[in-house]
């Protein structure tokens, strides 16, 4: 399938088709004689999985640590945590938690200051 037909498939663009590819999350596809990117439904498989790594907050540089072993998933849903290519890639995984943490912790101590300054500007009240 071409690349707006792919992309719609996978709920995405052709842009971000690109962009993984250029990233290398997604393997350059096969090109017909005249240059046009050619896509298998393996592929938007691949990317449905790309975007949902992506959507539960790992960064492009996450996945891409883990991309030669995104083959290995089948179908185009996550596994469970604990088993086959989650498993292998839980240290990447436990990097971007702790990096969620700390981001976590910061905005929190940065709206506790805001709301302070706040409550002592207004004489107590919100």
């Amino acid at each position: 399938m071409r690349i707006g037909d792919a992309a719609a498939a996978a709920g995405t663009t052709p842009r971000a088709l690109r962009l993984y590819e250029e990233r290398g999350l997604l393997p350059p596809p096969e090109r017909t004689r005249t240059g046009q990117r050619r896509y298998t439904h393996r592929d938007v498989a691949r990317v449905r999985i790309i975007r949902q790594l992506l959507a539960l907050g790992l960064t492009i540089d996450d996945v891409r640590s883990s991309a030669d072993r995104l083959h290995l998933i089948e179908g185009d849903t996550l596994p469970d945590y604990g088993t086959g290519v989650c498993a292998s890639t839980s240290p990447v995984i436990r990097q971007r938690l702790a990096a969620m943490d700390a981001e976590i912790e910061r905005l929190t101590d940065r709206r506790d200051r805001l709301a302070a300054q706040t409550a002592r500007a207004t004489g107590g009240r919100a």
